[in-house]
């Protein structure tokens, strides 16, 4: 690989939502100082500035997926977990996040871990074939006694932050666990729920301790004995509670719940002081929760993070929207202004490109995975795993109606009044948002690229490992070229003065064809596997490409025999979806990882 003197640098990071699943409560958790909030996603630990949420910093150091992360009292280190038991235990101050230990902590999935106030142990708890629960020094991985005492999974555990120390734990086995130490052993079972135990808090005092449940009730707690001091309502809430969170002063906890709620309880006097009802949709379940200084978040189980208004409860102060499924696809406004992008679940959200506030299409959107998308002047075309293309208004930030294609739709291109959309075994033409003709095919389509002219398409095939020309008449595609390749092509597009046609292919190749005879001006295997989309700067002098090696290719195509090009790690862990350019010198990339990335580059 030849270098060029291009270069790459971070321009900003959209960080991914919670990664959520419905009936499994999560961990979100702030620092110490009240400037951060943080939460897992995939591999990753995801650390958000609590005042301003589109500043993010992302540790990818996990090759298992992440569960729990939380800041030591001292703010120094932060612990995080994964679903393979282990424990990592990483430096805040600096930018590289120095690794300082790492302990395989037990023989399943972590769900929750809890620093001592001293910020010397960690207690963690989850999945395992026989000790559920351990507590060990962060430095040795020394044991410090024994939390053996239930014989399910334990979904949540806690250390008292102040002395004597204390540990407690929430169960499966509907029991909340309570330790004496250190060194630690089980003072008692705490058998008041009826159904599992989600989630256990101590105040920030120490003074009382709190449980929630499946069973939709939540118990108080002393403190230093496990004795059960309150109960918060005939029922807390009127289905499973997921997470608890004290205020700062001990006096209210916040709860949230499956039925749609967030709750501020009065602790001493065990009243509601104030309700949130935040939505009738299953995604609006509140699964975790967080009371930081006078900032109160909960997280629905959309992902969505919503900061929550004691004074209008009606209505949250704002919701950190995007996306926590893989991101599949992107587009670009015409005016490249807002970034487009659709996901795993079906969703397809907006952001701005310069304030990166997020938002989501509103009308009906696609039932399933959405496979590709493009933009022309006001039209958002979409296509979809559920066999559907949708023309949506780019304006108006809302969907259009669903037309049902007779073949699964795999790419989708347009330019001007014409779509073509490659199904796997049917080239489909649209004008003016209208089908106009259709053509069958045998060799399964994986891309398409409609010219800029309008004069012909290119279409790559999967089964044949071919790349196919079609002249562009009257609404009507007829097969003119046909090359062979050395593999399927995953993506290809025309440059915008439509001299060149450049392609990504399943077989790491990287290909630029000149026009009208398309001869090929690169063949290059300069990326590590498959490579899955490509992307031109606006001038027609420079391309990008993405691959499944994490990586991002530049590409200087104008007036060079041999481009040079230019790879850089763009998502740790994940592969890249689709890139795009917001403008000659800016690059946005998204990934499997549901990050939105953008790059400067300079030559």
């Amino acid at each position: 690989m030849s270098q060029s003197g291009i270069d790459a640098t971070l321009n900003g990071t959209f960080a991914s939502l919670p990664r959520t699943v419905r009936g499994r409560p999560i961990v979100i958790s702030g620092d110490p100082k009240g400037k951060n909030f943080l939460y897992t996603n995939g591999n990753y630990v995801i650390i958000r500035d609590i005042k301003n949420p589109e500043i993010a910093d992302i540790y990818a150091e996990h090759s298992k997926e992440t569960t729990v992360a939380k800041y030591a009292p001292s703010g120094y280190y932060i612990a995080s977990a994964d679903i393979s038991g282990k424990v990592r235990i990483w430096d805040t101050t600096q930018k590289e996040h120095i690794l300082k230990n790492e302990f395989h902590s037990l023989s399943g999935a972590i769900k929750d871990l809890s620093w001592s106030p001293d910020s010397q142990r960690i207690c963690v708890a989850g999945e395992a074939k026989e000790e559920f629960a351990k507590v060990f020094h962060w430095d040795s991985g020394t044991s410090v006694g024994s939390l053996i005492c239930n014989v399910k999974p334990i979904n949540s555990i806690d250390y008292r932050p102040t002395r004597p120390f204390r540990i407690v734990t929430g169960s499966e086995d509907f029991n909340v666990g309570y330790f004496e130490g250190p060194p630690f052993k089980v003072k008692q079972f705490i058998s008041e729920h009826t159904n599992f135990v989600n989630t256990v808090r101590y105040s920030p005092d120490g003074e009382v301790f709190a449980s929630g449940g499946a069973d939709a009730m939540i118990y108080i707690y002393k403190g230093s004995t496990g004795e059960k001091i309150a109960q918060l309502g005939e029922k807390a809430h009127k289905a499973g509670v997921y997470a608890l969170c004290f205020d700062p002063s001990s006096k209210k906890l916040l709860s949230v719940s499956a039925d749609k709620t967030a709750k501020v309880w009065d602790v001493e006097t065990t009243s509601v002081v104030t309700e949130f009802v935040m939505g009738d949709q299953v995604q609006d379940m509140q699964v975790g929760c967080l009371w930081q200084n006078d900032t109160l978040l909960s997280v629905s189980l959309s992902g969505y993070i919503n900061y929550l208004d004691v004074d209008n409860p009606s209505k949250p102060r704002r919701i950190v929207k995007g996306h926590n499924k893989s991101i599949t696809a992107m587009a670009l406004s015409s005016d490249k202004s807002t970034i487009f992008t659709g996901s795993f679940d079906s969703h397809i959200n907006y952001m701005d490109a310069v304030s990166c506030i997020d938002d989501e299409l509103i009308g009906n959107g696609h039932a399933n995975q959405v496979t590709d998308m493009v933009i022309t002047e006001d039209t958002l075309t979409s296509i979809s795993i559920d066999d559907t293309i949708k023309f949506s208004s780019v304006s108006s930030k809302s969907y259009g109606p669903s037309i049902k294609l007779e073949s699964q739709p795999k790419s989708v291109d347009a330019s001007g009044s014409i779509a073509v959309v490659a199904c796997l075994n049917l080239l489909v033409v649209f004008e003016n948002e209208q089908k106009i003709s259709s053509l069958p095919i045998k060799y399964e389509a994986l891309s398409v690229a409609v010219h800029p002219g309008l004069s012909e398409v290119a279409v790559g095939g999967a089964a044949d490992n071919k790349l196919h020309i079609y002249e562009l008449g009257n609404g009507n595609l007829t097969e003119k070229i046909k090359i062979d390749m050395t593999g399927g092509i995953a993506d290809l597009k025309y440059s915008p003065d439509g001299s060149m046609l450049a392609t990504a292919g399943t077989d790491r190749k990287v290909r630029l064809f000149q026009l009208p005879n398309y001869l090929i001006m690169v063949d290059s295997n300069a990326h590590n596997a498959r490579v899955n989309t490509v992307a031109w700067a606006p001038d027609s002098k420079h391309f990008a490409t993405g691959s499944i090696d994490s990586q991002i290719g530049i590409w200087l195509a104008f007036g060079c025999s041999s481009p040079k090009n230019k790879l850089f790690k763009a998502h740790p862990l994940s592969q890249l979806s689709r890139v795009g350019w917001v403008d000659n010198d800016t690059v946005v990339s998204v990934a499997r990882d549901c990050m939105i990335k953008q790059w400067k580059i300079s030559y």
